[in-house]
């Protein structure tokens, strides 16, 4: 493997390590989220509001799927970057294969069973009336990319769990822009409406996840797994399933605690989810640094506990607690004071109603974010732990309390959309205070 790509996260300085570790992976994903607000305003600009309502829905019904295989992927780079650190080759390439195959057959699965099923899953989010045909289109043919996103998080996992996290970045922010030139052409520049919007994406997750697999086999060959090599040994498997299942299902719960919370939004009509959809955009964009340095850290973690560098697991925890919540308190205020300007990257001046639900939304949640932000760490300090579980009693702390406020809130006059809104924070804090405490507690027992 390159040399310069590759760093040893069991030396140096301890935030640099995890800075300059984490820098690619963040600006990978910055990209992809430009992508998705530069998808989000062409189809609003180009197709109007009803468009972007759809769109968006369909949007947090994909990000629910696929989160199902990103969490599987998720959990075996911990896997691997566990073995990794403790220099264990053997059981790394064990695992590998198994992952491979594990999550290969759960990816092809579960695009048969959406495709089958998917009339019945767009009745269950309440889709309105006129927008449901434009949900069909557009669901109808951005599901086919699901394999290609296993592809790019397989082998996106396994590059940065060996310390790789640059090559992932470059795959990613090049079909980034390749899906908004597509954009451009299929919806703006030959009409295709919709469905433009769904080809355009597709399309460029075959790129990215046919790509990097070809480049981890033309260009690691350390990565490699020859038939001899292979042993598959049960607790490898154990350990595998134990992993990927975990983050997985700590993944899918979370997402799909936000897609009910999306047929509560669908329930209020096309105003609120289109105000809703813009909203998202700018709010996951907002935090996702603080996400992606949360799955850095859990790498960063994996790594020096498997080599038994019990010293950098605490010093890291420290500083990287400082850096997010620095980059979460920053980002509030910009989002907090320029919220309506925001919006208008989404909507005509002329939705009022639109910019006004919207800005609500953003204030609510952006005076919140170093909530998201410490959640992110706790999940990715129990991942590198080898306590994923945990990071899945928070999850589900913090999503159920999401949902059960916002479902209890809603319905009552006096509130509305305000609930649903409000629930959110409330139940990061929540998971905040839980996986905090109990790490304390951890380290009390540990001496």
């Amino acid at each position: 493997m390159d040399k310069e790509r590759k760093k040893d996260l069991t030396q140096g300085s301890v935030v640099k390590t995890m800075l300059l570790f984490a820098g690619p992976m963040i600006m990978g994903n910055m990209l992809q989220q430009l992508y998705n607000i530069a998808d989000t305003l062409i189809v609003g600009r180009a197709l109007g509001p009803d468009a972007l309502a759809a769109v968006g829905s369909a949007y947090t019904l994909m990000t629910f799927l696929t989160s199902i295989l990103i969490g599987l992927c998720m959990g075996s780079g911990a896997a691997f970057s566990y073995y990794y650190g403790k220099k264990d080759r053997g059981k790394m390439k064990d695992s590998m294969c198994i992952a491979f195959v594990w999550i290969g057959s759960i990816a092809v699965i579960l695009n048969l069973l959406v495709l089958v099923f998917l009339k019945k899953i767009l009745w269950l989010l309440q889709i309105p009336g006129e927008l449901l045909g434009m949900m069909e289109q557009y669901t109808g043919m951005v599901f086919w990319g699901i394999c290609f996103v296993f592809l790019y998080n397989y082998f996106a996992y396994l590059l940065r769990a060996v310390g790789n996290s640059v090559v992932p970045l470059y795959f990613l922010g090049s079909t980034a822009v390749l899906n908004v030139v597509l954009d451009i052409l299929f919806v703006v520049g030959l009409h295709w409406g919709i469905r433009g919007a769904a080809a355009a994406t597709v399309i460029s997750q075959a790129v990215s996840g046919i790509g990097i697999a070809l480049y981890t086999w033309l260009k690691e060959p350390e990565l490699h797994v020859a038939r001899e090599e292979i042993c598959l040994g049960r607790d490898t498997v154990r350990e595998i399933i134990h992993f990927s299942v975990s983050a997985s299902v700590q993944q899918s719960v979370m997402n799909f605690g936000i897609l009910m919370v999306q047929g509560l939004v669908n329930s209020f009509g096309a105003a609120v989810m289109a105000a809703f959809a813009a909203g998202v955009k700018i709010d996951t964009f907002a935090y996702m640094p603080a996400q992606e340095f949360g799955n850095a850290f859990s790498l960063f973690i994996s790594q020096n506990y498997g080599a038994g560098e019990k010293e950098r697991v605490r010093k890291g925890a420290k500083g990287a607690l400082c850096v997010s919540m620095l980059f979460c308190i920053l980002i509030s205020a910009i989002v907090f004071l320029s919220a309506e300007y925001l919006l208008l990257l989404f909507v005509s001046p002329a939705d009022t109603q639109i910019i006004r639900i919207g800005a609500q939304y953003l204030r609510i949640e952006g005076a919140f974010y170093w909530g998201i932000g410490v959640l992110f760490l706790l999940y990715g300090y129990y991942r590198g732990m080898n306590r994923p579980e945990i990071s899945l009693v928070l999850t589900i702390l913090s999503l159920g309390t999401r949902v059960l406020l916002a479902y209890a809130l809603a319905p009552v006059p006096a509130i509305g959309v305000v609930g649903i809104w409000s629930a959110i924070p409330i139940g990061w804090i929540l998971a905040d205070a839980a996986g905090l405490f109990y790490m304390k507690r951890i380290r009390v027992n540990e001496g």
